[in-house]
């Protein structure tokens, strides 16, 4: 089996060449010291790490699972010890606020050690990122003395935390959650309620946990408008921010048997009248939370690409030796009783198609990590305003399309193994079960496709997808004297025009029937998605025929880059046009038949 190896290099070449992330940063006083030098080393010992501590016990840790004994979580063996030296290495706090113990480093850095974390190990990458997204809805929307008590202990990797949303009859529509909070004299609150499918909700890897939970005052209207965020830590603790020793009557009821992600607890959680802490203002609970939640998001089109890269990796690695049949144009290894199956074409399509959007997944995961980057850093109000829009737009994207040809890597590199991708030795089926969830969780794909369909397209009449079509165009315009771009230029000019008038068609026909909007939402979204690949191919070409002439870096890579972009536009991208006509159908046949028969 192949053993999980960092794509540090093929990480930097993006950095360095697509986005010039050192000169991104220069901009920005608060990251302005970011340079190549502090990149390569943050990358290099966090691959390091990986490979060594987190990859290892990915597969023992899917046979083993977590055992839930009298409230106790117990994860798989290895588990604490890889958490402990991540904790001990600073990663929890990598883009914490410098304030109270972070670090202060960018998303786009956490975003590609998220990314490598969930090739190797997605179970184990699960509890790194909850606390991650906690400090940051705590940072942003606590109060200061909830930032003093939390934050520094939620950096130093000793206490971990979690998101609660869910609840058994609430999933998608949390205006319908009875979870309850009631106002205590003291001025915190007392929280009741089960929430379930809770990740990380209780385990043995840090000594607290603590919950971000929605939940409504016995007053709070009906519907979202009337939910408030709490937190809520599973042992309770002073103004100092130490523990007490005392429980907090928060208790973990079960946890899931599940397909995949098998060494990550998915836990029923419980609160009985536990001490509580407003986060923000009351009844803006569920905006509140959408700081966290646009993060994960993200971080699950990471998971996707992240697995996407461990299934290519030892997919690559098999078709190069094994050996079946011959080349259909003769013999290639002649010294051998056949050739490799890379040889078929194929295999090459398998091949080729996981790594084309391998590698523009990880350009567009970035491109939005930047967009996250710049509201939080630039010192300009309307740069800022720019990309919290394309966030706005992209994440629905890059979480649904990200995830969905994550998964579709899995099964293909299962494919390219036959038998041997089936059975659990090589680890595809692991990928296989694990990708799955990348898709549900986090706002199910069909939810982000009408979320980006419905709120962020037709009830804003397409203005965000015009800020995006301006950086487009602003490419389009600075690529107009590389001769050597312009047949791809033509074919992204086109894809990018499809998009546009896709979406004002769309706009128009939802003014008379908005059953259309659903009907076109997740096409929408894939025509989305494979635009902006295409738009990130486009920038990733150009840098590599930069590199090319200028002579710099390896000509190998470079070329291998080059016609992996060439089979993209040339062999996936057309796809756009046949879901434009998709599109076009419209809802009445997807919304004829009555409920009895189906």
């Amino acid at each position: 089996m192949t053993t999980y190896r960092a794509p540090v290099a093929d990480m930097k070449f993006l950095l360095r060449h697509v986005f010039r992330a050192e000169e991104m940063f220069a901009t920005m006083p608060d990251t302005n010291e970011v340079n190549d030098e502090l990149i390569t080393a943050i990358l290099a010992e966090a691959g390091k790490l990986i490979e060594g501590l987190v990859a290892p016990i990915n597969q023992s840790g899917d046979q083993q699972g977590c055992k839930l004994e009298n409230g106790v979580v117990t994860t798989p063996a290895g588990f604490k010890q890889a958490f402990a030296a991540w904790a001990v290495g600073g990663w929890s706090g990598l883009i914490g606020s410098v304030d109270f113990g972070g670090q202060g480093m960018p998303k786009v850095l956490s975003a590609l050690i998220e990314e490598m974390n969930f090739g190797a190990n997605s179970s184990f990458a699960l509890y790194t990122i909850l606390p991650t997204g906690v400090t940051l809805t705590l940072n942003q929307h606590g109060s200061e003395q909830l930032k003093q008590t939390y934050l520094p202990k939620l950096y130093a990797g000793t206490w971990s935390g979690t998101m609660c949303l869910t609840e058994p009859h609430a999933g998608t529509d949390l205006g319908m959650i009875h979870s309850r909070a009631v106002p205590s004299a003291d001025g915190s609150y007392r929280v009741s309620g089960t929430k379930i499918f809770i990740t990380a909700g209780e385990h043995d890897l840090t000594e607290n946990i603590v919950h971000l939970v929605l939940a409504k005052l016995p007053d709070a209207q009906a519907g979202p408008r009337g939910i408030s965020l709490f937190l809520v830590p599973k042992l309770l603790v002073d103004v100092a921010g130490n523990l007490t020793g005392e429980t907090n009557n928060v208790t973990c009821g079960s946890i899931e048997r599940k397909m995949g992600i098998k060494a990550s607890a998915t836990c029923v959680m419980n609160f009985e009248d536990s001490q509580g802490y407003l986060v923000g203002e009351l009844n803006n609970g569920l905006s509140n939370m959408f700081t966290m939640m646009n993060h994960e998001r993200l971080s699950m089109g990471l998971q996707g690409n992240g697995l996407a890269e461990s299934s290519y990796q030892i997919a690559a690695e098999y078709a190069k030796e094994r050996l079946q049949g011959r080349a259909l144009t003769g013999p290639q290894q002649l010294d051998k009783a056949a050739d490799s199956i890379l040889v078929h074409p194929d295999v090459r399509r398998m091949l080729l198609t996981m790594r084309a959007n391998i590698v523009a997944g990880r350009a567009l995961s970035l491109y939005v990590a930047f967009q996250l980057d710049i509201g939080r850093f630039h010192e300009e109000a309307d740069v800022r305003k720019q990309a919290e829009q394309l966030v706005a737009l992209l994440i629905p994207v890059q979480k649904a399309y990200c995830t969905d040809r994550g998964f579709e890597s899995c099964v293909l590199g299962q494919q390219v193994l036959g038998g041997h991708g089936y059975v659990a030795e090589w680890g595809l089926e692991q990928n296989v079960r694990d990708a799955r969830i990348a898709q549900i969780y986090e706002g199910a794909n069909g939810i982000q496709a009408l979320d980006l369909m419905g709120r962020k397209t037709v009830r804003g009449n397409g203005e965000l997808l015009k800020v995006l079509v301006a950086q487009m165009d602003e490419f389009i315009h600075e690529q107009q004297s590389v001769t050597a771009m312009q047949p791809y230029l033509e074919i992204f000019i086109d894809s990018k025009q499809r998009l546009v008038d896709t979406t004002a068609a769309i706009i128009s026909n939802a003014v008379d029937a908005p059953d259309e909007i659903g009907a076109a939402s997740y096409a929408y979204m894939e025509l989305m998605g494979l635009t902006l690949y295409c738009f990130m191919w486009q920038r990733i070409l150009a840098a590599a025929l930069m590199a090319q002439e200028a002579g710099s870096g390896d000509r190998e890579y470079l070329d291998g880059l080059i016609k992996t972009g060439e089979f993209f536009l040339y062999r996936m991208l057309p796809r756009s046009k046949s879901l434009v006509e998709e599109i076009a159908a419209g809802a009445t046949v997807m919304m004829a038949m009555s409920a009895e028969q189906f």
